[in-house]
């Protein structure tokens, strides 16, 4: 019987829409009929709900296929540009999306670290993603010069120290760690100018909203997207996953 009323209900706001768009109903007509859906909600007000649940579906199911299909587009293009971490020939590869004022990504880096120093064959690729503050920028500069001064083990190591300080990261702490890694501070401050590190931020946060990565830390494995700072153990299974069938998720 409820089906047979959501079918009548669904059946009248049809054809309301369709008589409306033709300028065909009275005043008398459509006060019936929004009347009638109008009680028919009120006696089976679940159906909201129901309404709800399947449009929040129907928008995830949007998301994943825009995220599949930015994937594919970007293809190798995904992890240009990043910082290596593990192994640069590693057989997986994970890309991290990263802010160096992240709570969150500060508590990632934990999970990350346990999985470069367990997982001989994992690659990570970091991608710089300074969205919170004018500090992130800074910071975020900084770095990226420092990352053409620094092997790949070395940068890591850098990039460890940097976001393991608390308080605000900007400017000046990220010019510290380099100062403990005895790093050409004059260097850093004059190579901070070259466009292309600008352009570099701009393209990840192209292959970001292209991504629709709503915030930091988010991660790219294989055919999977995941946002946010899922833990050691969300991450290590879609590695073994891909290891396994070549899909974040067998």
């Amino acid at each position: 019987m409820l089906k047979s009323l959501r079918m009548l209900a669904l059946g009248a706001a049809v054809s309301f829409g369709a008589i409306s768009a033709q300028a065909q109903m009275t005043p008398a007509q459509k006060a019936e009929i929004e009347q009638l859906v109008r009680d028919y909600i009120l006696k089976n007000p679940e159906i909201v709900q129901d309404a709800i649940v399947e449009l929040e579906k129907r928008q995830r199911d949007s998301e994943v296929a825009a995220r599949q299909k930015a994937l594919k587009d970007l293809g190798p293009e995904l992890a240009a540009r990043g910082a290596i971490a593990g192994n640069p020939n590693g057989d997986v590869t994970v890309i991290e999306f990263f802010d160096y004022n992240c709570g969150f990504c500060k508590r990632g880096l934990v999970d990350l670290q346990r999985l470069v120093k367990e997982d001989g064959k994992l690659k990570i690729v970091l991608k710089d993603l300074p969205i919170l503050s004018q500090g992130s920028k800074d910071a975020a500069q900084v770095a990226a010069v420092v990352k053409k001064q620094l092997k790949p083990d070395a940068f890591w190591d850098y990039h460890v120290k940097l976001m393991s300080k608390t308080g605000q990261i900007g400017k000046q702490q990220a010019m510290d760690v380099a100062k403990e890694l005895g790093l050409d501070l004059a260097k850093i401050e004059k190579d901070m100018g070259d466009p292309t590190i600008a352009a570099g931020f701009e393209e990840t946060r192209k292959v970001a909203d292209a991504l629709g990565l709503s915030g930091t830390p988010s991660y790219v494995i294989a055919d999977d997207v995941v946002i946010g700072a899922v833990g050691y153990d969300q991450l290590k299974m879609r590695i073994s996953s891909v290891r396994k069938c070549g899909k974040s998720a067998c």
